[in-house]
């Protein structure tokens, strides 16, 4: 009875019948429904996924919180570091 993506019907019968289904159904509808992802076999795997997440975020909100001389020290230190391996 929807039409696209979830979105509600425009004729006003439709519009009826489905908030009507929406809130008599046991379940809550697909897109109110938080994405889960997949349940990790162990807790090392569970660990590693926490991990990445917050490695993500951690550079973007470094970034904002250093200032512009800390920034240079970090990249001189990485430059320097890339060069003397050659």
């Amino acid at each position: 009875m929807t039409i696209g993506k979830g979105k509600r019907p425009r004729d006003p019968n439709q519009l009826a019948k489905w908030i009507v289904d929406q809130s008599t159904s046991d379940s809550q509808p697909e897109e109110v429904q938080p994405a889960q992802a997949p349940a990790p076999v162990n807790l090392s795997e569970y660990m590693a996924a926490i991990g990445r997440k917050g490695g993500r975020i951690g550079g973007k909100r470094r970034l904002k919180t250093m200032t512009k001389e800390q920034r240079r020290k970090v990249a001189t230190k990485a430059a320097r570091a890339r060069w003397k391996k050659r």
